[in-house]
């Protein structure tokens, strides 16, 4: 074997020509790029590398990573790579390398004006707000096909979906009721006790939970809690390809997965708020009759007479409302995510963050039809 693997010589002006031979094998053991990085620095002037490989043998990894080593040498110090004296299959890797890292070298933006960026905002709004309106579309569709009977979908997903977003909820949702009618009360005695009128805590706390804070507080739990479940679950199916598979099989993802769940949502979440209504009913309750003193049947007398029914159906509008925000911010966050593991996890925050923003939006648009209409 050949051991003379590397030679320079300087064939032509600010030209430094590399005249390669024997095996260049990892196993066989070759120069290191140094050697040639020596030559660049003893010879200032050179601008141009070329190569000859007449009586090159073999060669595998090692060789292309000698090669790829000197060409990122070469584009630092601004000296010309000329590969056309490489054998052809060592000058195709050496292609293909060069590409793959030129395409994951991350460009800085150029700088744009305000207007550019307020028009990028205005383009990516008017996206967003297209493919919501589709996405409703097509549950509209679902809908009206599942009325006729020929929507398709799993009836006991169904029943789980219904389990998760009832029962599984109960705790969280008796607690933080419980609690925001324990504050209301304290609240609403902090002042009324100025004018001796502690009683007229019942109605603060039974018109406050039934008409708007129990949907409310039911709301946002179900959002941060069902909504972000719905995100990730519908995500990591797209990531894994199944909602794809669905398409090919000629079954609508929207009938098969979001009507199931906006169903289930939009039967559960009215009887949520009730119940969120009677525990924090509750709350108040034992905060008046165990710490303020007040008498309990009087304070239930009064709860009733405060309470009107209207109350209770603006509260369960406000429960049927939110069960469709839930319902389509984490469906469609979920169906629209991309496919990586990050993109799941800004999915299931998108999902959250909008469905707590629409509602809080819908209690304020719902509170003021009330209010005009004077319900």
């Amino acid at each position: 074997m050949n051991t003379q693997k590397i030679s320079f010589e300087y064939c032509a002006p600010q030209t430094l020509q590399i005249k390669l031979s024997g095996d260049w094998r990892i196993s066989a053991g070759f120069p290191e790029a140094s050697q040639v990085i020596g030559q660049f620095e003893l010879h200032k002037e050179v601008t141009r590398l070329e190569f000859e490989a007449s009586r090159l043998e073999k060669w595998d990894s090692g060789f292309m990573s000698f090669l790829f080593h000197l060409s990122r040498e070469c584009e630092d110090r601004g000296i010309l790579f000329d590969r056309r004296g490489l054998p052809d299959g060592v000058r195709k890797f050496l292609d293909i390398a060069l590409k793959v890292v030129e395409a994951d070298t991350v460009l800085p933006r150029p700088s744009e004006s305000l207007l550019e960026r307020i028009g990028g905002k205005a383009i990516e709004v008017t996206g967003s707000i297209r493919s919501l309106l589709d996405f409703m579309g097509e549950i509209a569709v679902g809908f009206w096909r599942m009325l006729r009977g020929k929507s398709y979908f799993r009836r006991d997903e169904f029943l789980y979906i219904l389990q998760t977003c009832s029962v599984g909820a109960l705790p969280l949702v008796s607690l933080i009721s419980i609690l925001v009618g324990v504050i209301l009360a304290f609240i609403g005695a902090i002042q009324l006790q100025l004018f001796g009128a502690q009683i007229f805590i019942a109605d603060i706390v039974g018109i406050a939970m039934v008409r708007v804070m129990g949907a409310v507080m039911a709301g946002i739990l179900m959002a941060g809690r069902t909504g972000a479940s719905f995100a990730a679950e519908l995500g990591i199916m797209q990531v894994n390809e199944e909602i794809d598979a669905l398409k090919t099989l000629g079954i609508s993802p929207v009938e098969f997965l979001v009507i199931p769940r906006l169903l289930a949502l939009v039967v559960m979440m009215p009887l949520l708020t009730l119940y969120a209504d009677f525990m924090g009913i509750l709350g108040g309750f034992v905060v008046s009759a165990g710490v303020l003193g007040l008498n309990p049947a009087e304070y239930w007398n009064h709860t009733q007479s405060a309470v009107k029914i209207s109350n209770l159906w603006v509260g369960l509008i406000h429960g049927f409302v939110f069960g469709i925000i839930i319902a389509v911010a984490g469906c469609l966050r979920g169906i629209g995510c991309g496919r990586s593991a990050a993109a799941v996890g800004e999915a299931t925050t998108a999902a959250v963050v909008e469905a707590v923003t629409w509602i809080v939006i819908a209690t304020a648009i719902i509170t003021f039809i009330c209010q005009v209409l004077r319900v």
